[in-house]
């Protein structure tokens, strides 16, 4: 697995080898509105994940999945973890849990 020094790096690279959509987390699913479709725990698979820690502070950190659905999209999920992050289902935690 490649390392990044930033976010926005590893963003970018992700794009360009075609993690092209922008999903979001809902409590039981992802959600792409470009797409407009939504995905539970079982319709997609994460590819890669990457964790950065905010330089200044530690509450500032970020996990970005590269994901694949079930339906062949592919694109990224960015996230805040620790104090800021969403509230998720088991199934969503199961699935992004390494």
């Amino acid at each position: 697995m490649k390392t990044y020094d930033t976010l926005s790096e590893a963003i970018r690279d992700l794009q360009y080898n075609g993690y092209t959509y922008d999903f979001n987390l809902n409590e039981n699913q992802i959600e792409c509105k470009e797409l407009q479709a939504t995905y539970g725990a079982q319709e997609f698979q994460v590819d890669q994940y990457y964790r950065f820690e905010g330089d200044s502070n530690p509450d500032d950190a970020s996990i970005v999945y590269a994901i694949k659905t079930n339906t062949g999209a592919k694109g990224l999920l960015v996230d805040a973890y620790g104090m800021y992050s969403s509230p998720l289902s088991a199934d969503i935690i199961s699935k992004l849990r390494f």
